[in-house]
């Protein structure tokens, strides 16, 4: 099979339908929608029997490994609107330091941090501006926090669409750099990406464009499925006892969470599911202050701070789809502290080697702490999702430096 087959092959589409995800009412697949009727988002439906028929695991496994292996469960029809990076399946690491620290088994990381732009971010934008592209899209805004606008800017230049993005002042300046140097049009606001949100949305009448926000189209959501369908296929189908999943808007999890019904629909797995955890910062909480208080909708996080900016995300339009996934997964939500997630990024770099994002430095926290509290088994199977690359983001100082004219000093270079 031929490197390029998933991008150019003739495949079958099985998109039926979209729906909404509050009241199940239906809606007219290909043509452009934003929110339902109902203000909430809307899922894409699949003639799932149809799959069933057309992709087997063996099929799959002769496939080339990247994202667009799933096409039969994706929502673009036509190979010729498929617009891609690359975006080749992401490892699993294992971090066995970090689980004889708490004389538990190793907790696997999937090191999202390999995709286009650095981040899962890849996954869900490649989906939307693909979609955009077959639906005659050509101008396009978001808010960012930093890696989704990075991905947006990419796949748009690679598309040939206009973007135009709108980040928190705080927004890290290599994100802000890169979405530039990727041909989008980006301004910092004096505020938080609602703040942001709401430029983008007073903007649709006079500017035209569409409004890819978290949740207010159907197809990101699409495009972060697939790391759930990519994570059962690399653990042989088999269903990891919890997934820890760093929580803002929440896409991810709720597309890990549709993408289990489709692979049970399919027969490629049971009934079981792991227990989704979503981990936010103390800092911005709000589906942890939500699931705490039984509530299925979160109220907005006031004074919303952390140094994981992914997460900080004040206001999720789908927050009850993450709650529900919690809960009917038997999960929980965790909130970890700022400290604590810089402290475990340092130590896991140093010890295990892998570098995370401060968004996945906090799931390592959370899982820590689940582990230490009896929360989670010692001896589950335990994934953490770091979401980008950690190459990305400050890293402490590293000042110490050699005179070259001078004798060297061994045993203080021994000591350091």
């Amino acid at each position: 099979m031929h490197y390029d087959d998933n991008l150019t092959a003739a495949r079958p589409s099985f998109v039926t339908h979209l729906e909404c995800s509050e009241t199940g009412e239906a809606y007219q697949a290909d043509q452009i929608h934003g929110l339902s009727r109902a203000g909430k988002p809307l899922l894409v439906r699949y003639d799932l029997d149809g799959v069933r028929g057309a992709l087997t695991k063996d099929i799959l496994a002769d496939r080339p490994r990247d994202l667009w292996r799933w096409r039969e469960l994706l929502p673009v029809r036509d190979a010729a609107n498929i617009v891609s990076l690359g975006g080749a399946e992401t490892p699993l690491i294992p971090l066995p330091r970090l689980g004889a620290r708490h004389g538990a088994a190793a907790p696997i990381a999937k090191d999202e941090g390999r995709l286009p732009t650095g981040s899962f971010k890849a996954r869900g934008l490649v989906m939307a501006v693909s979609m955009a592209k077959a639906l005659g899209i050509t101008r396009i805004a978001m808010p960012t926090n930093g890696n989704a606008g990075a991905a947006l800017a990419a796949y748009c230049a690679a598309a040939g669409i206009e973007a135009f993005v709108f980040c928190p002042d705080d927004t890290p300046e290599v994100n802000v750099r890169e979405i530039a140097l990727q041909g989008a049009k980006v301004w910092r606001v004096n505020g938080l990406i609602g703040d942001c949100g709401a430029i983008v949305g007073a903007g649709k009448e006079p500017m035209g464009w569409f409004d890819l926000s978290t949740l207010k189209e159907p197809y990101r959501i699409e495009g972060k499925k697939t790391m759930g369908l990519e994570l059962l296929e690399q653990l042989d189908w088999q269903v990891p006892d919890a997934i820890f999943y760093p929580t803002g808007g929440g896409t991810g999890l709720i597309g890990m969470w549709k993408a289990f019904t489709e692979l049970e629909a399919l027969g490629f797995i049971g009934s079981e599911r792991p227990r989704m955890i979503a981990v936010q910062a103390s800092g911005c909480a709000p589906i942890v202050r939500a699931w705490e208080a039984g509530e299925r909708h979160a109220a907005k996080w006031e004074d919303a701070h952390t140094v994981a900016a992914g997460i900080r995300v004040p206001a999720a339009i789908g927050d009850f789809l993450i709650l529900d996934a919690v809960r009917d997964s038997g999960g929980l939500a965790m909130a970890v502290d700022d400290a604590d997630i810089i402290a475990a990024r340092d130590r896991i770099a140093a010890e295990d080697g892998l570098l995370l994002c401060p968004e996945g430095a906090a799931t390592a926290v959370a899982w820590e702490q689940a582990v230490d509290q009896g929360l989670v088994g010692r001896q589950d199977r335990c994934v953490l999702f770091n979401c980008a690359t950690g190459l990305k983001y400050p890293m402490p100082a590293a000042d110490a430096w050699l005179d070259r004219h001078q004798p060297a000093d061994w045993a203080a270079i021994a000591a350091a």
